[in-house]
Order: structure tokens, then C-alpha cells, then sequence
């Protein structure tokens, strides 16, 4: 269906009031219920980095003879309290919270963000909405594999003779965790947060508990350390900065949940319970690897103490299997962005709750997604092997961010270019630096996420110009539809009573539908619909912006639906707001004409014969448009049409 590229957004401007995205101000009680919720939710990718962030880091700074140094465990510190505090607190907390899109958050809202900022969709915006949400797909690969797969080798630390059911385990988990999406996490997401909780408690106490036996470690939040074995440590001190980014990956669910949980909320989470815990467990494993080099094994577990390893083993697969859970939604709800922003094809969409509109399932993304994971375990086989290919992904994603907010700061928000250059820049420079450090470790796993974002880029790139295309194309037959009516009026066929509703992305041609009925059926219903649906470029449209009518004869009239990219389009719903607005129409003398289109490639279409042929079939393979747009199917009629592209 045709897409809006522009549309009246509200936005936050920096100073928004209530939750931070448009919203009345939350009571006491709604307030700290939305708090406690998002720590389950929105910090579990983060949370769980202490697993195998610092141990990662530490044996990169160590270098190939893999000696731990006091300098390696200060330099990997003090850069992880940095990166901490500018990536993601000043960057995400501080600044990008307030950059929503009626409310929500994520790549694809910051780039419909961009587009209404710059009063079109330019290329160039397009080009960062669709890598950074390439870059989320390689991330949300690879989270449930690494997380789970780094909580259970915990079973190591007790004895050797666990190292063979790692593997297992971990598959077992994975594929319980991917075969109950489909039951929805209203239920299970009520433990989220009263679990994450008792993770931060947990870790934090531990390694408060290490500080305190080794208070000489606080030394490293001088950023002189930090900068000091960057500066003299040379390719190791940048494959180091590029380890030291795990520490922060998961920091894009802070935008992505946005709209679940509203900006102070969120930020509220991180401010009194998450960083602080964070940082308590980095410094504790720290201070422990500082005093007994030979605990880099496993930092973290090695925190506690002997009795209580199992049950942190447990603890910590099910805040695994919280975070992992985090990045699965977030996936379903990238891809319907993206679909409503007509860059992927329909895919089935199931909602799997009655009152939380956000809480969906795709069964296609959902298996295509396990099948992937279960890949990478078996490919990478550790935690270890698998942090090499996290990074990347997550620093391509916050790269884009950080560039598309320049954007939207500058002209939406409207602040002097100085201003604009003086906050977001040196937040650019450091993304630069962590991709660019990320790269360095290419050929050890992060090719994993580039080559799954240059599959990702094809897709999207393919599937948008094809659809582009196939449009112009389909212009070129096309009939007007004012003259069409005219002809109509002077030569009627035989009218036929009932409503005929016959669905087009352009209005101002007849739909391929009403032209075959007339072609071979001769007949004309009484009352006829020419029904066009529109993607706005904001996650939501508002009730009363939802239909637009007009009357174009005695027997036509045209109708708009408007959805936004948040929204999974319903028909019949939406003509009911119409017939409260004055459309007397009765649903069960309605039939809904669809032109079902037979793509086939052309040689003359214009795209490589290869990218004709992925066309045809993510066409083929797309969600047909009557569950789509969720259609009476007892009411639908399907006009067969073969097409070439």
C-alpha cells in the first residue's frame, strides 16, 4: 500500500514533561511500577554483560602471551567506567531518550525521526535507517546464543566434568526459549523484573564485597589509565577498546523500549540500581583478578563462593533467558517497522494479547531466528569465540543512532549547529572509534553480523526498488479513475446491489480490481469503495486521524485509512471509526476485491537478473494482503493479474 513520507508528528523536543514522551505526568505508584518493570525488561542484555565483558577485555589488554598486568586490569577499568558513563549514560539516557517519535524509540523511529526533521526521505537517511536496522539483526542473533552459552559454562568453574554437557544445555535452552514465543510474555514477563532485580542486588553485592578486601582497585576511575594504555599499548589498546564495548552492549534497548515505559522510568532504572550494580561487579571482578591473576578464567563466578555457584548458575541462565527474550521482541517489532515502512515484505503477525498492542509474535522470524542461533553455538562453541562477533553489530547500530540524532537535534529540535557539534560529535567520534576497533577483529567472528547486515541491506534494497518498480509499471497500464467515472456515469453496466470495497495504493487510478470486475464480470455494484491505506511515518495515528472520506459520485467514494508503523493495519476496525463518522454501510453485504499479483522477472526490469529473481520470490513468500490488513475472509474476492519486474 502506498506510504506517507511525510505526516504530522509530535514530537519530544527536550523538554518534554510526565514520562518523557508526551504522556500526563505518572502517579507515585504508576511511576515506580514502570521503573520496576523496564529493570526487567530493558536491562537484561546489559545486565548480563559482567559475564563475560570483563574477562574478554582483560585477555585482549593481556596481549598473545596472555600474562595479566596491573596496568591491563586498569587500563580495561577505566575504560569500561568511561564508556559506561558516555555511551550509554549521556548518549542513550541523557540525550537520545528524549528523541521519540510519539513516544517511541529505536532505529526506525529515529530514521522517521530524521525524514520529518529533514522534510523527506533522502537517501541518505534511508541508507542509516536500513543498516542500523540490519546491524540489530546481527545483534539479535547473536545475544540469546552468547548470553545463555555464557551462563551455563558457570558449570565449569565446579568441575571439569560439566564440559560436555555445555553444549546441550545451552541448545536445550534456546530451543525452549524460541518454542514458547508463541504463548506471549505477558506471564512470563511478570518475573522479569523481581528477577533482573535480585541479579543487580546479587552482583553488586559480590563485588562490593571485593572491593572492599581491595579498595586500591577505585584507582582505576582515573580516566588516565584508560587513555594512558590506549596510548601505549598500540593494536592491542584498540582490540581492547573494541572488547571493552561489550560492557555496553544492550544499550540500545534503552531507545527500542521507549515507548513501553517512558523516558524518566528508564532512566531512573539506570541511575539508582543498573549502573551502579554494574560498575560495583566490574570493579569487584577487577580487584579479584588484580590480586589472583589465575582467576581470569572466569571472573565472575569466581566472585563467589564455592556453595553458592549453582545457584548463580541458575540465576544467571534465567537473566540470560530474560535478555535473550528482550532482543526476540524486539525483533518482531523491527521487522512489522519495516514492513510498514516498505522495507521488508508482509509477514504474519500475531498478537498475543489483548490489551498490549506491542506484544506480538512472528512465527516466520521467530524460526528463521532459532535456526540462526542454533548455527552460531554450534560454530563458535564459547562465550569467548562469540564476543568477537558481538561487538560490531552493536557498535555499527549505535553509530547509526548517533549520526541520526545529529540530524534530529539539529533540525527538529531545532539547536545551534554549534551546540549540535559541540554535544553529538565527540559522541560520534567515540562510536567511530569502537567500530573501527570492532573491525580489527574481522576475520576472529565479526564477520558473522557484516555478512548477516549485507543479506539484510540486499533484502530491504531489493525488495523497496523492486516494489518501486513493479508501481511504475503498473502506472503505465493504468486508467485514470476520474474519466473512468465519467464513462461510467454516460454508459452504466448492469448495478448489482451491496458495497464493493476495492483496495489500491494510488486513488487517483481505477484499482486493477474494479477493472477486471467490470472487464469480465460486465456488472457494477451498487455503492463501491476505492480503499487506500497509509503508513505514516509516526509509530501511532490517533483515532480521530484514522479515516478520511470523500465523495466522488452517487455510487463512488474514496476512503483513507491512516497506520502508523507501530500498528498492525485492521480493516474492518477502522471502517467501523467511518460508519460512526456518517458512512452507513453493512458489513455482511460488503465484499473486499484484492488484485492478487503473479510477479515475474523481466530482463528489461531494470535490476541485475539475480536481485529480479529475489524479488519474485520474497513476493511470493509475502503474507497475502486479506490476513494482512486482517480482512473477512468471507468477504474477500481474489482477481488473479500477472506482472513482470
Amino acid at each position: 500500500m502506498q506510504q506517507s513520507a511525510s505526516s504530522e508528528t509530535n514530537v519530544a523536543n527536550g523538554n518534554g514533561n510526565g514520562d518523557g514522551n508526551g504522556a500526563p505526568a505518572l502517579s507515585k505508584r504508576a511511576f515506580w511500577a514502570l521503573t520496576f518493570g523496564s529493570i526487567g525488561v530493558v536491562y537484561g542484555d546489559i545486565g548480563t554483560s559482567p559475564l563475560y565483558a570483563l574477562r574478554v577485555a582483560v585477555l585482549a589488554a593481556s596481549g598473545e602471551h596472555g600474562i595479566v598486568t596491573q596496568a591491563a586490569v586498569y587500563g580495561v577499568l577505566s575504560l569500561i567506567f568511561w564508556s559506561l558513563l558516555i555511551v550509554v549514560t549521556l548518549k542513550y539516557v541523557l540525550i537520545l531518550l528524549r528523541a521519540d517519535n510519539n513516544g517511541e524509540g529505536g532505529t526506525l523511529a529515529l530514521t522517521a525521526l530524521a525524514f520529518t526533521a529533514v522534510g523527506k526521505r533522502t537517501p541518505l537517511v534511508l541508507a542509516l535507517g536500513i543498516l542500523g536496522a540490519a546491524m540489530f539483526y546481527g545483534s539479535t542473533l547473536i545475544t540469546p546464543a552468547l548470553s545463555v552459552l555464557s551462563a551455563v559454562e558457570g558449570l565449569n568453574v565446579a568441575t571439569d566434568a560439566f564440559e560436555p554437557y555445555v553444549l546441550p544445555i545451552t541448545v536445550v535452552i534456546l530451543v525452549a526459549l524460541f518454542s514458547v514465543q508463541s504463548h506471549g510474555t505477558a506471564r512470563v514477563s511478570a518475573l522479569f523484573a523481581p528477577i533482573t532485580t535480585v541479579w543487580f542486588l546479587v552482583i553488586a553485592t559480590a563485588g562490593a564485597a571485593e572491593i572492599a578486601a581491595n579498595p586500591r582497585i577505585l584507582y582505576a576511575l582515573n580516566p588516565y589509565y584508560g587513555i594512558e594504555f590506549l596510548l601505549t599499548h598500540g593494536i592491542i589498546g584498540l582490540v581492547t577498546l573494541g572488547a571493552v564495548f561489550l560492557v555496553v552492549t544492550g544499550s540500545e534497548a534503552l531507545y527500542n523500549d521507549l515507548g513501553h515505559f517512558g523516558r524518566k522510568p528508564i532512566q531512573t532504572a539506570w541511575l539508582y540500581l543498573v549502573l551502579p550494580a554494574l560498575l560495583l561487579n566490574y570493579f569487584g571482578q577487577g580487584a579479584l583478578v588484580l590480586l589472583k591473576p589465575e582467576t581470569i578464567s572466569n571472573p565472575f563466578y569466581l566472585l563467589f563462593p564455592e556453595w553458592a555457584l549453582y545457584p548463580m548458575v541458575a540465576l544467571a541462565t534465567m537473566a540470560t533467558a530474560i535478555a535473550s527474550q528482550a532482543v526476540i521482541t524486539g525483533a518482531y517489532s523491527i521487522t512489522r517497522q519495516g514492513m510498514q515502512l516498505g522495507l521488508l515484505p508482509r509477514m504474519e503477525v500475531r498478537h498475543t494479547s489483548e490489551s498490549q498492542a506491542g506484544q506480538i509474535y512472528m512465527p516466520r522470524v521467530n524460526w528463521l531466528l532459532l535456526v540462526g542461533v542454533l548455527l552460531l553455538v554450534f560454530m563458535f562453541r564459547s562465550s569467548s569465540e562469540l564476543a568477537s562477533a558481538y561487538v560490531l553489530a552493536v557498535a555499527a547500530t549505535e553509530w547509526v543512532a548517533g549520526i541520526l540524532g545529529f540530524i534530529v537535534i539539529w533540525k527538529l529540535w531545532r539547536w545551534k549547529l554549534i551546540w549540535v557539534i559541540a554535544v553529538m560529535v565527540p559522541l560520534i567520534f567515540v562510536d567511530t572509534e569502537f567500530v573501527m576497533a570492532s573491525m580489527l577483529n574481522l576475520f576472529e567472528g565479526a564477520w558473522l553480523p557484516v555478512l548477516v547486515g549485507v543479506m539484510l541491506v540486499i533484502v530491504m534494497v531489493t525488495w523497496r526498488r523492486g516494489t518501486r518498480l513493479l508501481a511504475q509499471k503498473t502506472r503505465r497500464v493504468e486508467v485514470p479513475f476520474e474519466p473512468l467515472i465519467k464513462n461510467l456515469e454516460e454508459k452504466p453496466p448492469y448495478i448489482v446491489p451491496g458495497t464493493a470495497v476495492f483496495l489500491t495504493s494510488d486513488p487517483d487510478f481505477a484499482p486493477t480490481a474494479l477493472l477486471h470486475n467490470l472487464k469480465h464480470n460486465k456488472v457494477l455494484h451498487e455503492h463501491n469503495v476505492i480503499l487506500t491505506i497509509k503508513n505514516e511515518d509516526i509509530p501511532r495515528v490517533k483515532t480521530e486521524n484514522r479515516v478520511q472520506m470523500e465523495t466522488v459520485s452517487d455510487k463512488f467514494m474514496r476512503v483513507t485509512l491512516h497506520f502508523g508503523f507501530m500498528e498492525r493495519p485492521n480493516v474492518p476496525k477502522a471502517l467501523a471509526i467511518a460508519r460512526r463518522q456518517g458512512w452507513q454501510f453493512d458489513i455482511m453485504s460488503t465484499s473486499f476485491f484484492l488484485s492478487r499479483r503473479s510477479v515475474r522477472p523481466d530482463l528489461r526490469s531494470g535490476m541485475p537478473q539475480w536481485q529480479d529473481q529475489l524479488y519474485v520470490y520474497l513476493a511470493h513468500n509475502a503474507d497475502d494482503a486479506s490476513s494482512y490488513f486482517q480482512l473477512p475472509t468471507d468477504r474477500v474476492v481474489e482477481i488473479g493479474t500477472q506482472v513482470t519486474v
